[in-house]
């Protein structure tokens, strides 16, 4: 057997003169081919449909049937059109030969032919035979590894030709229009209306699709309606890519699910944000409460000269008095007595209002002098001063100027009630601010007992506290505020005693 021939292969000669069948067999013979022999053409169409040999050599000259005859059949059948045919003929002439390849030969060998000649060539069509039909079986295969590849991708894919007509789709793209493949190969994309200008009846050249299947650009959307067969409308993204080939691929993907999935999501997070508000504004509620005592004797002192003023006047009417530059004095402590009571229920009404501004830019000083001016009343009735020490272009931030207040008033009510019953509560509660890594920064500094190692981890757990009376959501809902304005709150012992916390936010 020569290298590189398989047994297996077989080949068929043709001829009618049986001297060239048997010079045709003794050349062949010993190569390791299985030969097959045909008198005829019908006798040669009959082997070659049964046998399907690798290789056929035909003569042309036969009676009743040549052999540009036998070549139209054997072309013409399925089964036998791709087995190479090489004539055999005395004709030398050109016009032959060309009609010999023009139905369908590969090859032409003139008669007398040479021995070596005819081996060299058998050899040579049966392995371009072999290797045609190992190519021809890889591409098969691989076609059917790409259908299997897109009939199991979550997307729909529609091959489309340069005119736009669709030449495949995959289950994904049939279930997501409601179309069966039947129904849409070889039909134009534009006419199955699916987007909303081919539903407008807008002209082609216009259509969704039209610039990447005739103009080699890129269509994409991140979400589009589609009308399905049923009529129904269907959400998706979708990308459309032309092909090197010409055409376009369109890739789209259901997104009707993951669209409710966002919906839900996002009312999620609304009421979420909801239920923080209503607890941030539970815990002022309940800080106010505690403030309540405090703000009732803070405005019992202006309320009682107010009503001593009065009283002094009432006394100098009664007696006839008439000192009018004595009467406007008295009316004039009276009115600022009266603007001292209500500036203090006034700061308290702010700070228990619900929210209902909104951010706004405001310089960090500015706000942390507000939370003090609120933070007045605790300090006296703590009896523990409270010192600000305002840093230099600190800048503004982007807040909701009560829930920021919640949050530095928290903090110093904190530090307040530690320092109470310690030795260092004259040295009071400092309150600094200043720029840092880029963002405005303030910390709330005391000299009470610290906290303890054990509880640090879990100083911003919700309902986690120190006091025995705590509700244990306060600085949980500090830490919720601060993170929600892009910022962070965080604690850190004081190297002398006592804590500090701090809060960071970004600067505008």
């Amino acid at each position: 057997m020569m290298p590189g021939v398989d047994a297996g292969e077989k080949v068929l000669l043709v001829d009618d003169n049986a001297t060239n069948l048997q010079v045709l067999y003794r050349t062949l013979d010993g190569c390791g081919y299985t030969l097959l022999i045909a008198k005829d053409g019908a006798a040669a169409l009959n082997i070659a449909r049964k046998a399907i040999p690798s290789l056929i050599l035909l003569d042309i000259m036969m009676p009743g049937m040549s052999g540009f005859e036998v070549c139209e059949q054997l072309k013409q059948d399925e089964s036998t059109k791709d087995i190479p045919v090489i004539f055999l003929s005395a004709m030398d002439d050109s016009q032959s030969k060309v009609r010999g390849l023009a139905l369908g030969g590969v090859d032409y060998i003139a008669k007398p032919f040479q021995s070596d000649e005819v081996v060299a060539r058998v050899r040579t069509h049966i392995k371009m035979h072999r290797l045609e039909a190992a190519l021809a079986q890889k591409n098969a295969d691989l076609e059917d590894e790409n259908q299997r590849i897109l009939d199991a991708v979550a997307e729909g894919i529609v091959s489309l030709d340069s005119r736009g007509r669709i030449r495949s789709v995959n289950p994904m793209a049939c279930e997501i229009m409601g179309w069966s493949s039947s129904d849409v190969t070889g039909e134009s994309i534009h006419q199955l209306q699916l987007f909303k200008a081919e539903r407008d009846n807008c002209p082609e050249e216009f259509g969704t699709l039209y610039p990447a299947y005739s103009e080699g650009k890129v269509v994409s959307s991140d979400q589009a309606e589609i009308r399905r067969k049923s009529g129904d409308m269907c959400s998706i993204s979708f990308t459309c890519s032309p092909r090197k080939d010409g055409g376009a691929v369109l890739a789209m993907r259901d997104i009707t699910e993951w669209l409710a999935n966002r919906e839900a999501l996002l009312k999620a997070r609304q009421e979420l944000e909801t239920q923080r508000q209503n607890l941030a504004h539970i815990e002022r509620l309940s800080t106010g409460g505690e403030m309540a005592a405090g703000i009732a004797h803070e405005v019992n002192q202006p309320l009682t000269a107010v009503s001593n003023y009065a009283r002094l006047m009432q006394r100098m009417i009664e007696s006839g008095q008439t000192d009018q530059a004595k009467m406007v004095e008295v009316l004039d402590k009276i009115n600022i007595q009266a603007e001292r009571a209500s500036a203090v229920i006034q700061r308290f009404r702010n700070y228990l209002r619900k929210p209902t501004e909104g951010r706004r830019e405001l310089p960090l000083n500015t706000l942390l002098e507000k939370v003090l001016a609120l933070a007045e009343v605790d300090s006296r009735v703590n009896e523990v001063p409270l010192r600000f020490e305002a840093g230099e272009d600190v800048g503004s931030i982007s807040v909701d100027e009560v829930q920021f207040q919640q949050v530095v008033l928290n903090l110093l009510r904190n530090a307040m009630e530690a320092m109470r019953e310690t030795n260092h509560r004259s040295e009071g509660v400092l309150l600094r601010s200043e720029a840092k890594d880029g963002g405005a920064y303030f910390e709330v500094v005391d000299r009470g007992p610290g906290i303890k190692i054990d509880m640090r981890e879990e100083l911003f757990t919700p309902f986690m506290s120190s006091k025995t009376d705590g509700m244990g959501v306060g600085l949980s809902i500090c830490q919720s505020i601060m993170q929600g304005h892009g910022g962070d709150i965080g604690h850190r012992p004081n190297p002398k005693g006592g804590a500090i916390f701090w809060g960071q936010l970004p600067t505008v």
